[in-house]
């Protein structure tokens, strides 16, 4: 990927404009606010790669007009997606606030009664709403003495909500979504949805044919030392699952396939970050032969798209002929591979772009592998116990959904990760251990492809998530006349007696990787039981991130102004704009839609 300065939060601290006593008193406590903001946040947001968030502080503080522009010209050149006015005092709300329509804004008002910060933060905040520019609102609940330094639980609380959040859109934009292929098998989320990319999210949308990968499988456009790297790994660490194939193919087509699925590991990935390595991989004979070809090194497939995520479409133009994408797809999204420890990338089976926004929010958010699955099968507590004669309790006493799809999954679903207490976790990929990788490894096989969905053959990974874990499920969807919407079930992946998992996967496809999935119920009419989630959710596929997430998607969608049409999250914990309030507080469902139409894409 072509390497760009970091998103970037500018921290604005505001203060009274008036000199000759009053601007003076106030300089170091304003600045005092600005760096303690900046800490907390850099110590507590990472980016996608592990690294710590960065906050810029304006060069002066901001009294007025003038020096508000000295602020947004130094900005300007710090790659910042957002900004955060804090400030201890009264100040002048329309002349110091942040009138740049690209930025994400939010506005600390120290809550004090020796200075009103409050009174500027109401002034300021109404501002925002008539010049149409949302602000999150931060204000203490409890009143601090001015000399007062701490920052309080519920200020931090915000603070963080909101820089989480806002990085999460700031890694977004000026990237690309990669879709090799096109539409698989009718899925409409396959259906690269350009406007929506561009619009709300600030992607670039690429279309590349499938038949580049087979093109650079047959010119060799691969690190060749780094296959063999691979290959040996897989060998020792990637067993083969049972053969559910009536006519399984032989011993040497099976060995191809292996070699296939690690090349176009390589190849997938270099064409979505690009690969520097290209530019010095000597043409095979067969591409010499070719008219026009360079006598050395691939330089136009080195760059690479710039991608922040991709799709492959796979079915079936793809794998009615040629080994399926599954091992591609679980190896790029879990969070190792043959080098260790690694970021995972995240890549949508069956080219589902809307889910893999949905698995990219996750991991930005997070830090940890998204699971992509199939929301496949409600399971009714009577219909298990019909099956196999024994009665769900505890998570999953009401019900639970079957998540499974063609062993594209991440080996992080497997649920053996453990924290320092000995917890099962999914943790972010740069706290994952070499003792995680090879307990994930352990407990997963690679079965081949079920030849009656996959002709070429091909290899699904194979497990089945082995703890109980806090999960939110995540989906955007696009509604023709609406646009996109995005849907958020918190709830737990529940584990089954041996025998129990047995039979309802034996159901189903037994050489998939399975996770049972219990929605947390009782919020609204849309969770009122396991049935009714499975019946509101908007589309086949859906995402799992490790921890409960809802109230950040929530936070992060109302950035993009993406409406979240199905939650179950407590109203005190929603955390909007200050102006969506402008649009109802009875109903914030509904507020939120006519908010987000009011204002309309983020990008447009």
């Amino acid at each position: 990927m072509i390497k760009m300065s970091n998103a970037r939060i500018g921290i604005r601290p505001i203060i009274d404009g008036r000199w000759g006593g009053v601007r003076e008193s106030l300089e170091e406590k304003t600045m005092s606010l600005a760096k303690a903001a900046k800490e907390l946040i850099e110590a507590n947001v990472f980016y996608a790669d592990g690294s710590p968030a960065e906050c810029v502080i304006s060069p002066c503080t901001i009294g007025g007009g003038a020096e508000a522009a000295k602020c947004a010209e130094y900005f300007s050149t710090q790659n910042v997606c957002a900004t955060l006015s804090v400030t201890p005092c009264w100040c002048y709300g329309s002349e110091t606030m942040d009138y740049d329509p690209t930025t994400i804004k939010a506005v600390w008002g120290f809550n004090g009664t020796e200075r009103p910060g409050a009174v500027y933060l109401a002034a300021v905040l109404a501002a925002h709403a008539q010049r149409g520019l949302p602000a999150f609102s931060i204000y203490g609940h409890d009143v601090q003495d001015v000399e007062d330094t701490s920052i309080p639980e519920d200020v931090k609380e915000k603070l963080l909500r909101f820089a989480r959040c806002a990085v999460a859109v700031g890694q977004i934009k000026g990237k690309s979504y990669v879709g090799l292929g096109s539409v698989s098998m009718g899925i409409a989320g396959s259906y690269c949805n350009a406007g929506f990319m561009q619009d709300y999210l600030g992607l670039r949308p690429e279309w590349v044919d499938m038949s580049e990968v087979r093109r650079r499988v047959d010119l060799e456009i691969y690190d060749k030392e780094e296959f063999k790297k691979a290959l040996k790994w897989v060998k020792e660490h990637c067993p083969e699952g049972f053969d559910k194939n009536e006519r399984p193919s032989s011993r040497e087509r099976k060995d191809w396939e292996w070699e296939f699925v690690v090349k176009m590991t390589l190849i997938c990935r270099d064409i979505m970050l690009g690969n520097e390595k290209l530019n010095n991989v000597t043409p095979s004979d067969a591409a010499k032969g070719q008219n026009g070809i360079l006598t050395h090194g691939w330089h136009e497939e080195a760059l690479g798209k710039n991608a922040i995520l991709g799709g492959f479409q796979g079915q079936r133009q793809w794998t009615d002929y040629m080994p399926n994408g599954d091992f591609t797809e679980a190896i790029l999204n879990s969070s190792f591979d043959w080098n260790g420890k690694k970021e995972p990338f995240t890549f949508a089976t069956e080219n589902d772009g809307l889910n893999g926004i949905s698995m990219l929010v996750g991991k930005l958010l997070t830090g940890t592998a998204s699971i992509f699955a199939d929301v496949r099968t409600y399971w009714s507590p009577e219909a298990v116990e019909r099956v196999t004669g024994w009665k769900p309790e505890g998570n999953a006493a009401n019900g639970f959904i079957h998540l499974i799809n063609s062993g594209a999954a991440a080996l992080d679903a497997t649920g053996v990760q453990k924290d320092e207490n000995g917890n099962s976790v999914i943790k972010p990929w740069w706290k994952v251990t070499d003792e995680d990788i090879e307990n994930m490894l352990k407990v997963t096989d690679w079965c081949p492809g079920d030849k009656g969905y996959f002709r070429g053959g091909g290899y699904s990974s194979h497990f089945k998530t082995m703890a109980e874990m806090p999960v939110t499920m995540i989906r955007f969807n696009i509604i023709d006349g609406l646009g996109p919407v995005l849907q958020i079930a918190e709830g737990y992946t529940v584990i089954l007696p041996d025998e129990v998992h047995k039979k309802l996967d034996m159901r189903t496809d037994p050489t998939w990787p399975t996770t049972w999935f219990a929605p947390r119920i009782g919020a609204n009419d849309a969770f009122k039981d396991v049935y009714s989630v499975m019946a509101n959710w908007g589309a086949n596929h859906g995402s799992l991130t490790y921890g409960h997430i809802g109230k950040d998607l929530i936070t992060m969608a109302s950035m993009l102004r993406i409406p979240v049409a199905m939650h179950n999250i407590a109203d005190r914990d929603i955390y909007r704009p200050h102006s969506w309030s402008a649009f109802g507080t009875k109903d914030l469902e509904s507020a939120d839609y006519r908010a987000c139409a009011a204002y309309g894409p983020m990008y447009k």
